[in-house]
């Protein structure tokens, strides 16, 4: 981890408003398989070892506040990472990049946030008690995840049930269908 500016800030409990105050910068970089939330699902789990770090910076500022009140700290968060999911097209491992950036305005508790939530547009970090910027970074990219993570062609062909005959028959194939005997008699009259 990298610190820029005069202090060692502490990402695992961050003081964002002495952070936003000092405009600190911090960098790193992260094993994916330290991010256990992240990685339960993922396509398979020796990939992981074998992942690019993911790579974060975060950095603080202040900005005034609504109406003239005391300025308040804001975060920014930039992250990229790669993890191997399951292709919804082929069911083999396709890798998807994920690129994080994101800015966090920080509020006194849970309390202010939850209250402040519904009448703002941006995103809400509480100071209290002071956040894990590894926890966050974990949550933006569980939140960056496609819904249906898929390689632009997948390398090897699919196979169509349908359209291939070299499968054998299943019994399915084999019954006649139920209104079968309805159209016959449709067709007698």
């Amino acid at each position: 981890m990298r610190n820029e500016g005069k202090s060692t800030w502490n990402p695992a409990r961050l003081d964002a408003v002495a952070f936003a105050r000092a405009e600190g910068r911090v960098s790193g970089q992260l094993a994916l398989s330290a991010l256990s939330r992240l990685t339960e699902d993922l396509h398979d789990r020796a990939l992981v070892g074998a992942a690019p770090p993911v790579e974060w910076v975060l950095s603080g500022e202040l900005r005034p506040g609504a109406g003239g009140a005391d300025p308040d700290a804001w975060l920014h968060l930039q992250a990229t990472a790669s993890v191997p999911l399951t292709c919804q097209r082929c069911l083999g491992a396709v890798q998807t990049p994920l690129e994080i950036d994101h800015w966090f305005r920080m509020v006194a508790d849970e309390a202010a946030a939850e209250a402040q939530d519904d009448d703002c547009e941006e995103d809400l970090l509480a100071l209290e008690p002071l956040p894990n910027l590894v926890e966050v970074l974990e949550d933006e990219l569980i939140m960056g995840l496609p819904l249906v993570p898929m390689h632009e062609e997948c390398p090897q062909g699919l196979v169509n049930p349908a359209e291939d005959r070299s499968l054998p028959a299943t019994e399915a194939d084999e019954k006649p269908h139920p209104f079968a005997a309805l159209a016959a008699l449709k067709k007698a009259k």
